[in-house]
């Protein structure tokens, strides 16, 4: 059951490339499309055969690959792991409904989409250590390409630096893995936490930090952000889409099923650093968004602020946090590829994003009102307005976070509160007052650009944001439903004997 949703985006890929005809753009579109709605669909098979009720791992594929450097072909999934294969079939399915016009290789850009929503659904399920790490570094090439060839005039920085960086974060997680084995005198790289205990402190922290610094590269946090920014800019609007709602969580998956999983005394004793971390990462990415004038920037400066508060939840590791964790994962990836969609949509009819330039834009018959209407929806949701998937996220987090590390956890919610404040700036230079797009000047009235009118934006194009908003709001209203199916596992989690030893040290501050 779960090798489906590897070989659905695979084989569609070789479709594509394999084809002996060349056929037109929209077609190949189309393949891409149905294939990656076949994708989603047997995800949410996949979601009926699942058991909230147990915590490990469930519909578990297993098969020898290569056993005498121990790399096994296997594959589970658990409340961790589904709601993020699920986001990941949604989110790359709008990607691909949202790329329109591609007339430059249309037939290898729908094939890297479709191999990069493969491998990540390769490591979301790969219940071994190697066998994660292959799919960890699949999706890189691909994701290169796309920014590479696709993006806009500084496409080659951006992307070169995104490979550096992220070349690097797969060096320590592999070297990480690598002494794992080493350290332990075993080949046996199948997802465990039993294997750590025979690990002396100080190996367990140095394969911990290593882990660290290299899922937190791909977080990104805090001093590793600097490619993300670059990245995002210069990155078409469907790949933004791709990258902060799925290719992030990687980072985040990573944190939570290698570093908390495999080495749970070591987290206990780093845990107190780590919330130093969360917080300064918070703080940065929010402080840093305020300043921003390009809205695509403020957005990915807003996800290092918001990907920080998983980080928080990791260590105070409760099982409410974990829980808020998750929760963070999911709305965080709505929300950022909502709040991406609609700067393109912006982009797309003004030809700029610079807050200094815009105005007026929710101007109700020369502007952009419904699009203006979900960029409120959205912005909202991001600051963690009730009622709003963000809110409930940031709750939990909050909630579980702040008995361990008050501190803190007080400090998150300073950041959270900035939030509030940039995205205020961004609707109100952006949205509000006289329509325009200008810079201010002393002599408005000689600028022909304050009389303009945009282009209508046709249901097709706002049909993906509309869908998201919904979903949004539904997950604020009801979040219920994901509660149910990563409750279980989250309190698993949160039961690793050694993780006593954080919440009996008390908290930081």
């Amino acid at each position: 059951m779960l090798s489906l949703l590897l070989l659905i985006p695979f084989l569609g890929a070789f479709v594509l490339l394999l084809s002996p005809s060349n056929p037109p753009p929209g077609r190949m579109r189309a393949i891409a499309i149905t294939t990656l709605a076949l994708q989603l669909l047997w995800s949410l098979r996949v979601l009926l055969a699942f058991d909230p009720h147990q915590g490990g791992m469930q519909l578990q594929d297993s098969l020898s690959w290569v056993p005498m450097i121990g790399l096994d072909y296997r594959l589970g999934i658990d409340g961790l792991s589904l709601p993020l294969v699920l986001m990941n079939g949604a989110l790359t399915l709008v990607s691909a409904v949202c790329t329109r016009d591609i007339s430059q290789r249309p037939r290898i850009y729908f094939a890297l989409l479709l191999l990069i929503s493969g491998a990540v659904n390769g490591a979301f399920l790969a219940e071994n250590l190697l066998l994660f790490f292959l799919f960890y570094e699949l999706e890189l090439i691909p994701l290169w390409l796309l920014i590479s060839i696709w993006g806009g005039t500084e496409r080659a920085y951006a992307a070169t630096k995104f490979l550096i960086f992220t070349a690097i974060s797969g060096v320590l997680i592999l070297g990480a893995f690598l002494g794992l084995a080493l350290f332990t005198g075993t080949v046996d790289f199948s997802l465990t936490p039993i294997l750590s205990e025979r690990l002396s402190m100080g190996s367990q922290l140095v394969l911990l930090v290593s882990l660290l610094i290299g899922f937190g590269i791909k977080i990104p946090l805090v001093p590793f952000h600097t490619w993300l920014p670059d990245a995002h800019t210069q990155a078409s609007t469907p790949v933004s889409v791709l990258l902060a709602g799925v290719l992030l969580k990687l980072g985040t998956y990573g944190l939570l099923r290698f570093c908390l999983g495999l080495f749970p005394q070591a987290w206990a004793l780093v845990a107190p650093w780590l919330a130093i971390w969360a917080a300064v990462s918070v703080l940065y990415g929010s402080l840093a968004a305020i300043a921003q004038r390009d809205m695509k920037r403020m957005v990915a400066y807003s996800s290092v602020g918001h990907m920080g508060m998983i980080l928080l939840a990791a260590a105070a590791a409760t099982p409410v946090s974990l829980l808020g964790a998750v929760f963070q994962m999911v709305s965080h990836g709505l929300i950022s590829a909502l709040l991406f969609l609609l700067v393109g949509i912006v982009y797309r009819k003004t030809g700029t994003r610079d807050l200094e330039v815009l105005r007026g834009l929710l101007n109700p018959e020369r502007g952009l009102p419904f699009t203006g209407t979900l960029m409120i929806l959205g912005v909202m949701a991001s600051a963690g307005l009730p009622g709003m998937a963000g809110f409930i996220s940031e709750f939990l987090v909050f909630r579980g976070s702040i008995g361990v590390f008050p501190l803190a956890t007080l400090l998150c919610m300073v950041g959270s509160g900035l939030t509030a404040v940039y995205f205020l700036l961004l609707v109100n230079r952006a949205y509000f007052g006289r329509m325009a797009i200008t810079p201010p000047s002393e002599d408005p009235s000689a600028d022909a650009r304050l009389d303009i009118r945009l282009s209508g934006v046709a249901l097709r194009e706002t049909l993906p944001a509309l869908g998201i908003s919904l979903a949004v709001v539904g997950l604020g209203l009801v979040p219920a439903g994901l509660g149910w199916l990563s409750e279980t596992t989250a309190t698993a989690m949160a039961e690793l004997p050694a993780l006593l030893l954080a919440a009996s040290h008390g908290g930081l501050g």
